[in-house]
């Protein structure tokens, strides 16, 4: 039985802290291309929940000076003024950024005036020689309310799937985490942390912080007993 814990999650995202797998390297490898390419300036990263696409993008928007926006927000940014005639609100907010970064395409309001704001925008960063990645659940072709030379354009960049879930990936995180924390992980405490928090890797980089503040509370080691307590709160 699986106990789900919904930690709440601080990140801090950047390329140092990425922790590279086997479901993530050529997103990984293509990020760093648009950061250090001059003649790459389009990348399209897609996969579940909790892969990676957020912390992989504002890493990269942080490295090039890049704006970021998330399609989460998109209530809170335009808010009365979807479905207006000129929902301006995206592209006044990338005014003079130098790189365009958005978040969660598939989540792109079904509105005709947001696509062509959109699209509009995207062309005005992409003529300009500016850099473009966008992240989304899914590939370009299956993203709903999108307009459909945004799509065909998107496939002319770098494309990249993220994908973390296989366990043998999140022992890789946790692991990597743990030695940047100088932190002895055993086997069976990852075990324990696959049974009882959500698998997205936020949700158990969050699990991991909270037993290693525990041991140090503690002044004790991380071992399995410690991890069950400071699950219970104790």
């Amino acid at each position: 039985m699986q106990f789900i814990f919904d930690f709440p999650v601080v990140p801090r995202f950047g390329f140092e802290n990425f922790v590279v797998c086997g479901g993530n390297k050529t997103a990984y490898q293509f990020a760093k291309k648009l950061v250090e390419d001059s003649t790459e300036n389009l990348l399209y990263i897609y996969g579940p929940e909790g892969s990676g696409k957020t912390h992989l993008l504002t890493a990269l928007s942080n490295s090039i000076d890049g704006k970021y926006f998330s399609f989460r927000d998109a209530g809170s940014l335009y808010g009365a003024s979807v479905g207006s005639e000129d929902p301006s609100r995206l592209a006044e907010h990338f005014q003079d950024a130098a790189a365009l970064v958005l978040d969660d395409l598939h989540l792109l309001p079904n509105l005709q005036e947001v696509r062509v704001e959109l699209w509009e925008l995207f062309n005005a960063f992409y003529s300009s020689g500016r850099k473009i990645a966008i992240s989304g659940l899914m590939p370009p072709k299956e993203l709903p309310h999108l307009d459909g030379h945004l799509t065909s354009r998107l496939l002319w960049g770098l494309v990249a799937r993220m994908d973390v879930s296989d366990d043998e990936s999140r022992r890789m995180i946790l692991k990597k985490l743990a030695e940047d924390r100088q932190m002895a992980l055993p086997d069976d405490v990852i075990d324990e942390m696959l049974l009882r928090v959500r698998r997205d890797i936020p949700s158990l980089v969050y699990a991991l912080e909270n037993i290693n503040r525990y041991a140090i509370s503690t002044k004790r080691k991380v071992s399995l007993r410690l991890a069950k307590e400071a699950f219970r709160g104790n």
